[in-house]
């Protein structure tokens, strides 16, 4: 059972973490560019490129929710930290027919769907697994029949392979990275759990940190028991990969790919 107030604290530091790691980034991170287009064109391929209502969990600075409403889909996104501000700016570009900002936590927000896609970028695994699987009902209950969920799952056998890895990341002011930063990436083999520290080198007693429940594909389809999703594929970089398939000795699940999409439908779907 998780301690009385534990699902406040998650919400707490991912607020801070996403909101400070946001200012030290919305210069060179806030525009649309490939890696936005890159996704839209991801979920074309699983779904199509007819125009849909999407809706987008943990959407920072709106610009992969700009990338789907320059692409002709109707688009919701819910962010909980400070880069929900950024992502108001993209909004008031297409108007509320076309995207729309909710400033908050995605586990309790108030949205309506139905929704046609239901996408999730790197950040899936704040919490508990009980905190996972009350998201997970909740994407599944806003997909329409036939609907489809995509949503980054972070590799245990990479992020284990990081355990004990300290980075400097120089400024690049002409790139728009105004500070100097450090990262210390750990790793919990109880909990399967990602756990990433950063620091602007200016203020080293200031550090932020956040912790990731990672999931290989296999635990993936355990928790999604009983939530109403069922796993479809798996997207791993651009390669798709039949999760009933034989992957032994695949090298980009084993130590290249920190994260993988998991292509997620309704049961029965």
């Amino acid at each position: 059972m998780r301690a009385r107030g534990s699902y406040a604290r998650d919400m707490e530091w991912a607020e801070e973490f996403y909101s400070r790691t946001g200012g030290w980034w919305v210069e060179a991170e806030s525009g649309v560019g490939d890696r936005d287009r890159g996704r839209v064109a991801g979920l074309h391929r699983v779904c199509g490129p007819e125009p849909k209502r999407v809706l987008e969990l943990g959407c920072g600075y709106g610009n992969t929710a700009a990338a789907f409403a320059e692409a002709g889909h109707e688009v919701v996104g819910v962010e909980l930290s400070s880069r929900a501000e950024r992502a108001l700016a993209h909004a008031e570009r297409f108007g509320p027919e076309r995207m729309r900002i909710v400033h908050g936590d995605f586990y309790t927000a108030a949205v309506e769907g139905p929704f046609d896609a239901v996408v999730y970028w790197n950040g899936f695994g704040i919490g508990s697994d009980a905190d996972q699987r009350r998201l997970l009902r909740r994407i599944a209950a806003w997909l329409a029949p036939g609907g489809t969920a995509l949503v980054d799952v972070f590799n245990p056998l990479v992020w284990a392979g990081w355990d004990g890895d300290l980075e400097l990341l120089k400024a690049d002011p002409e790139r728009g990275y105004h500070h100097e930063l450090r990262q210390s990436t750990a790793y919990d083999p109880v909990t399967a759990t990602a756990v990433d520290t950063w620091w602007d080198t200016a203020e080293p007693d200031r550090r932020i940190t956040q912790r990731i429940r990672c999931y290989s594909p296999a635990d993936l389809r355990l928790l999604l028991e009983g939530t109403g999703l069922a796993l479809e594929g798996l997207l791993v970089g651009d390669d798709p990969l039949d999760p009933a398939a034989d992957h032994a000795g695949n090298a980009a699940l084993l130590r290249e790919r920190h994260e993988y999409l998991a292509v997620l439908g309704t049961d029965g779907a």
